[in-house]
């Protein structure tokens, strides 16, 4: 009974601080992720919070919501359109069926580098995009760093297309991924995140594609020790406001919001290349093979079908060959 009652008394109290800290803001706004507290999109926020706070003399607080505490990605989207909740980070794909744009961002090789996507995405291309959004009731505040994804597998070096030939990858079940490896000449194999593991492991699938810190974190370093560092695919991520929050607040308040995030972008990527550069040294230490020397030209020029069948408006041609061109 003593260990439920101190118990109890420390939830009331932890519940009595956040209170009395909301009740110090005349404002406080709720952000959703669905990734873990320390996690940098998380972190991201939080240093967005901080400034916003500093600059408005605390006025406007952000309480950060990690773990998906408000819901998962696609239902804390809809909640923010609607003003629900006021705040929400999350990838480009999960915003695919309500801002079409974002379907573009998923086509393989159309970013060449986290840095060609820093620069598309912090310039005029990236202020069109933020357009779309503000359609759908969400103002676009920063665009965040997702990683790249690369293939990894139990088999082989991959260094060229040849390598790839017959082999078996799980992707996500995204219509985008199959047709890329369909035309890269291996054979796609959609599944569940969590049956990966095993899979290759039993010799179900060759390997699997995702980013240095997925690899590590996964386990999937243990059973598939040959990461080729290829970067098929960069999908960015999005801080948004609901309109309806945003509306409530007076011009210079939304340019503190404005200036705090896209700060907040630039501590994310840091902190997003340092988490990536720790994963890659983890699994090296532990004995994956991480392959460089891959000359990409062959992988990007295969992609010619995948984009003649995605890329269908003059429109989405005209904003994909815009990308390329951006230095």
């Amino acid at each position: 009974m003593k260990f439920v009652t101190t118990t109890l008394a420390g939830l009331l109290l932890s519940a009595a601080v956040v209170t009395a800290a909301s009740a110090e803001c005349e404002t406080t706004l709720r952000s959703s992720d669905t990734h873990p507290d320390g996690y940098p999109t998380v972190e991201g926020v939080k240093a967005m919070a901080a400034e916003v706070k500093e600059k408005t003399s605390g006025r406007i607080c952000i309480e950060v919501f990690p773990s998906s505490q408000l819901g998962e990605e696609k239902d804390t989207i809809e909640q923010t359109q609607f003003g629900v909740i006021d705040m929400v980070r999350a990838s480009f794909g999960s915003f695919n069926d309500i801002v079409p744009v974002t379907q573009l961002m998923s086509l393989p090789y159309l970013f060449t580098s986290p840095e060609h996507q820093h620069a598309v995405m912090d310039g005029p291309i990236g202020e069109e995009i933020a357009e779309d959004f503000a359609e759908k009731d969400l103002i676009a505040l920063a665009y965040y760093d997702g990683g790249a994804r690369n293939f990894y597998n139990s088999q082989k070096p991959i260094k060229t297309i040849e390598d790839l030939k017959g082999m078996k990858f799980r992707v996500m079940q995204n219509d985008v991924f199959v047709d890329m490896m369909s035309a890269l000449g291996a054979n796609a194999t959609p599944m569940p995140y969590g049956e990966v593991y095993s899979s290759i492991q039993t010799g179900v699938i060759d390997g699997a594609e995702n980013n240095f810190p997925s690899y590590d974190s996964s386990g999937h370093a243990e059973v598939a020790k040959y990461f080729t560092l290829d970067q098929h695919l960069m999908v960015p991520e999005l801080v948004a406001v609901s309109r309806t929050t945003w509306e409530k607040l007076s011009p210079e308040d939304q340019e503190i919001m404005r200036t705090a995030a896209r700060n907040s972008a630039t501590l994310q990527r840091k902190l997003w290349a340092e988490q990536e550069k720790a994963s890659e040294e983890k699994v090296v230490a532990a004995g994956a093979e991480v392959i460089k020397d891959v000359d990409k030209t062959a992988f990007i020029e295969a992609m010619a079908p995948v984009y003649e069948k995605y890329v269908t408006t003059p429109e989405a041609e005209d904003l994909v060959k815009r990308i390329q061109a951006t230095k």
